[in-house]
């Protein structure tokens, strides 16, 4: 089956683009962001004559800290993801109202997180200023993405970010904090049926296509804020604490998508399908051994660790 073009791709995936965006209307609930920012604990900072941020302020551990560090920098780096988003959508017909409404309603994430850390001073606001000064100036750059494998990657990414902050706010052990970062999961949560249903789609009208794009995605998939600065290391603390690893990448993420596409049951794919298919099955299987092998190196790290304390 030949390829279809972007311009074909828009085309026809468009009538499913407006279905799924007037159902996400029509789910998705009303919300303030200022109702869940505890206004009552703000008080200066030293411009003004308060009090300068000390480590003693916050309420959250050091963990999560930087779990919420890493959860705003990577939400408030939107202009660059409305950026690529309109270049692979467009601003024509159900596209683009779906990227203006994504855009809207990704914003206020970011500026519902970052009111919450900086009115209970739960991080050192200079230090998340020079890292949001950082990330942004770097940008996020999806690079020469086809159509398909924006939408393949926001599939796994938007579940990825709605398990990081249902993780986080579990962790961070302050009631507020999790109830606000419950509250921006059920968005992500939306946005991600959106994406995944374009797949779906996608899949029915050129399979060989959209499981190339997929397989490439699981293959070399990184979140957006990979870009933050001290990523990595931030990356393995939350993953050492259990609130995002390898094992709910593979269980919580890629598994469960995968098996929603119906992937190992698809029928009618050519042999360049099938070539797409065999390496998604080699990476996830791949991805699950090297899961496997981290969770019984910390699970070994931590029984070290006891047996010292203890």
């Amino acid at each position: 089956m030949t390829a279809l073009d972007t311009t074909q791709l828009l085309s026809a995936l468009e009538p499913v683009v407006e279905e799924n965006l007037n159902r996400h209307i029509s789910v998705a609930q009303e919300w303030m962001p200022h109702e869940y920012v505890p206004w009552s604990l703000g008080r200066d900072f030293k411009e003004l004559g308060g009090e300068p941020w000390s480590v003693e302020q916050s309420q959250l551990s050091p963990i999560a800290r930087t779990a919420l560090e890493v959860n705003l920098l990577t939400e408030d780096n939107l202009p660059s993801y409305h950026r690529e988003i309109d270049r692979a959508f467009g601003r024509e017909s159900a596209w683009g109202e779906w990227v203006n409404r994504w855009t809207a309603e990704e914003g206020r994430h970011a500026f519902c997180i970052r009111d919450y850390l900086l009115v209970t001073r739960g991080v050192d606001p200079d230090e998340l200023e020079r890292a949001r000064m950082d990330t942004m100036t770097t940008g996020y750059d999806s690079g020469d993405k086809s159509l398909l494998s924006v939408c393949a990657y926001v599939t796994f990414q938007e579940l990825a970010t709605r398990v990081s902050h249902r993780n986080t706010g579990r962790f961070a052990d302050e009631p507020i904090a999790e109830k606000l970062l419950t509250r921006v999961a059920k968005d992500e949560n939306l946005h991600m049926i959106f994406y995944r249903n374009l797949i779906q789609a996608a899949l029915e009208l050129s399979p060989n296509q959209t499981m190339r794009a997929i397989t490439d995605e699981v293959k070399d998939f990184q979140m957006p804020g990979s870009i933050i600065p001290g990523f990595g290391r931030k990356a393995v603390q939350m993953a050492m604490a259990g609130i995002y690893d390898l094992r709910i990448h593979h269980d919580d993420i890629v598994a469960p998508i995968l098996r929603q596409w119906g992937i190992w049951e698809l029928e009618g794919l050519d042999t360049e399908g099938e070539t797409a298919r065999d390496e998604l099955a080699a990476a996830v299987k791949a991805l699950d051994t090297e899961a496997a092998r981290f969770v019984e190196k910390r699970e070994e790290r931590a029984a070290k660790k006891a047996a010292r304390m203890g």
